[in-house]
């Protein structure tokens, strides 16, 4: 017969709060991150504009160095947000585990508890006291030699 596995609701809100826990820290991280990528974005359009101001072909070098740059750093904004994200569903997945196997360690502890008190119970059956001996009630032997001794005497 199949066993139902008891849900342990500390443990299933523990999980829960750590996974909203990493929902939160991935927002935080990739607006920080978009805060950063927004700031040298800014910074580079200023540094562009200042060597374009110079004029002549180092304003095309400056041009084309600023537009390399450019394509860095979205690169690597791009980069540094698939790996958090990659982060955050690895450690999911690892909640998940982890949830799965305390799970399973809980249902053995609570069949082997069940098991325990099961075999407790014949004991404490056993250990009952036990009935006085049965008094027999006096026989009619026993009943007429009284009744011949009294008579004797």
């Amino acid at each position: 017969m199949a066993t139902r596995k008891q849900k342990n609701p500390e443990l299933a809100a523990a999980a829960s709060h750590l996974v909203e826990a990493a929902h939160h820290v991935r927002e935080a991280v990739s607006q920080k991150i978009d805060a950063f990528a927004t700031t040298a974005s800014l910074e580079l359009h200023k540094a562009r504009q200042a060597a374009i101001a110079g004029g002549g072909q180092a304003s095309r070098k400056v041009e084309s160095l600023m537009n390399k740059a450019q394509q860095q750093l979205t690169k690597a904004t791009n980069a540094t947000k698939k790996s958090l994200h990659k982060a955050v569903r690895e450690s999911e997945k690892k909640l998940k585990a982890i949830d799965k196997a305390v799970q399973g360690d809980l249902a053995k502890l609570q069949r082997a508890d069940q098991a325990t008190r099961a075999a407790a119970k014949p004991t404490i059956k056993k250990a009952a006291p036990a009935k006085s001996p049965a008094v027999k009630p006096p026989t009619q032997k026993a009943a007429v030699k009284k009744a011949a001794r009294k008579t004797a005497s």
